[in-house]
């Protein structure tokens, strides 16, 4: 179980992603869902007192004990800042603003980012697009784990410390697989975060800072909304490489637990992901799904046989994946 890692530990298809299919299928049979490829008209303010919130938090933090600081950093900065971070993955996907004004919703995601501490959403925006032309495509798709993770953390106490890890994974896994120029975008990005950290920094002090990057590494660590990043593509059954979860975290997480119907329609909202299962019941009660973030994905990661690297590998054609999603992306633009 993972003393090696090598080609015959993932599982290889060479056809192409299920999510492609499923899209022309549904858009044929029910034309309706187009009219749900349209901007999310809460996000902006629910993003909006978030951030607020988190400053607040700050503001509040100065006069904490550090066991406290920590305590609260964990139990309620840890669920902001990931939510946070899923608000910029719903607006990478052009949902606040529309994607007729793209560079409003990259500069929104820049402002979502700033409680998060590091400069997160411009990097995000340029790997994420990837993992959906490119799902769980080899040296393509960096959110399937390298060979040396698989190797490495084999056993359940691995496993559990490199949940412990996943932000640090997360954010180094794309630098080594397949790294990229760093954009214009991902520069501002990083001046308007060390700006505002060391504005914070002048105003309130250490502990502020503390507190925000706390609960960005604590929260997205091991935690009971990090589940959703072993729930959502680890191949927990074989022939199945995309699960959804309809639990209550969706409550706070922008519905990404639809996962599912996101992969199949990237371009609508996650408010409106419910929606597509409600319209479309046929293509996603009978699939396997997860009833619990905790349970299955944290408490009792992938077994033997679904270790770390048992992610679907795909050698399909890039160019059928980048057909796929910009037909998507621009039906969504029409609307």
């Amino acid at each position: 179980m993972g003393n090696s890692a090598g080609r015959s530990d993932f599982e290889w298809v060479y056809t192409d992603q299920p999510h492609t299919q499923r899209r022309k299928e549904m858009l044929a049979k029910y034309p309706a869902i187009k009219a749900l490829m349209r901007p999310d008209p809460h996000i902006k303010w629910t993003v909006t007192g978030m951030v607020l919130v988190q400053l607040l938090a700050c503001w509040l933090a100065r006069g904490l004990a550090w066991r406290w600081l920590f305590f609260w950093a964990y139990a309620f900065g840890g669920c902001v800042n990931h939510s946070l971070t899923l608000a910029i993955h719903d607006i990478s996907h052009n949902t606040a603003f529309g994607t007729g004004r793209a560079a409003c919703n990259r500069w929104f995601a820049i402002f979502a980012n700033l409680p998060i501490g590091l400069p997160y959403a411009a990097s995000f925006k340029k790997y994420h697009v990837d993992h959906h032309r490119y799902l769980g495509g080899d040296g393509l798709d960096v959110d399937v784990p390298t060979r040396f993770e698989g190797w490495l953390f084999c056993t359940p106490a691995r496993k559990l410390l490199w949940l412990v890890l996943q932000p640090f994974f997360y954010s180094l896994r794309p630098l080594c697989v397949h790294p990229k120029a760093v954009t214009r975008m991902e520069l501002c990005n990083a001046l308007v975060q060390l700006a505002a950290d060391a504005t914070i920094y002048a105003l309130w002090g250490l502990k502020p800072m503390v507190y925000l990057l706390a609960s960005s590494l604590l929260g997205l660590g091991l935690h009971p909304i990090s589940g959703h990043f072993v729930a959502e593509h680890y191949m927990f059954l074989k022939g199945h490489e995309t699960y959804s979860y309809y639990g209550p975290l969706n409550w706070i997480t922008f519905n990404v637990g639809y996962h599912m119907e996101h992969h199949d329609f990237p371009s609508i909202p996650g408010c409106n992901l419910p929606l597509v299962r409600k319209i479309a019941p046929e293509y996603y009660d009978h699939l396997p799904q997860h009833h619990s973030w905790v349970k299955g994905p944290v408490l009792a990661p992938p077994t033997p046989g679904t270790t770390l690297q048992a992610l679907p590998q795909e050698e399909a054609s890039p160019a059928r994946h980048d057909q796929e999603l910009v037909l998507s992306e621009q039906a969504g633009a029409r609307v």
